[in-house]
């Protein structure tokens, strides 16, 4: 899987699993960029080990959520790098409560960062694609909390659900210009937010696993770059599950 003279974006690529993926596209040769809300020691730190395998790597300060900023962020990797050939959507956040301890704002900022985005990026993303003529690729991260749903998640399985259907739909609107949609629904992956969580609740989740672990930011993102590549340019419209069996 080469990705010389092509640039891809990915959302939230400051830590976890996005930061994950522009490094293993940077090491397959893409030109990366990648937006991040806060973190800016952690955006260049990305941006340093990015350029260190020899990639072109640029970070934006810029709330995915928020429509202008979006477009305002696609203009400007068009003005650095010339040209978009694929997106990856993975910023998203999580505020789990039982619903009828949630709050409207805790609603509201889920289905803004994990859904919401994805419209906005995908929105102007494709417009350029269709624009260039030579297709493209786009790829949602979501989650196996918008197949089988979670207890205590109703918004961020609603979020990602919901990406489900979009990735569906945006597939078949797209696929006669050679741009493919595709999602990956994840299950519990190694990151900050799962090292977090409790030893009782890791050794119950681990039980429900079939392969017996958690899987690793690494191994996602070498199935993103494969849903990426031109390897996979007959594959659209799918939601590919990397959960360690947890949700068959």
């Amino acid at each position: 899987m080469n990705f010389h003279g092509k640039t891809i974006l990915v959302t939230g690529g400051s830590r976890g699993i996005g930061r994950a993926i522009v490094l293993e596209l940077a090491a397959r040769g893409a030109q990366v960029a990648f937006t991040y809300r806060s973190q800016t020691e952690a955006a260049l730190a990305v941006e340093q080990a990015a350029r260190a395998s020899g990639a072109e790597a640029q970070g934006y300060q810029a709330d995915a959520a928020d429509f202008e900023m979006a477009q305002a962020v696609v203009q400007q990797v068009l003005e650095r790098f010339g040209a978009l050939h694929g997106l990856v959507n993975n910023a998203g956040i999580t505020r789990d409560k039982l619903l009828v301890m949630m709050k409207e704002d805790d609603w509201d900022a889920v289905l803004n960062a994990n859904l919401k985005s994805v419209f906005n990026l995908s929105k102007a993303v494709v417009s350029t694609l269709l624009r260039r003529k030579q297709g493209g690729a786009i790829l949602n991260i979501s989650s196996i909390s918008g197949v089988v749903g979670m207890a205590g998640q109703t918004n961020y399985s609603a979020a990602k659900a919901g990406m489900i259907g979009f990735t569906k739909a945006l597939a078949k609107e797209v696929a006669s210009r050679a741009i493919t949609v595709n999602a990956l629904a994840l299950g519990l992956i190694e990151t900050e937010m799962t090292e977090a969580l409790g030893a009782e609740y890791r050794a119950k989740r681990l039980q429900e696993i079939p392969l017996g672990r958690f899987g690793t930011a690494t191994e996602v993102a070498r199935i993103a770059a494969f849903l990426l590549s031109d390897d996979a340019r007959y594959i659209t419209g799918q939601v590919i599950q990397a959960d360690g069996g947890l949700a068959m």
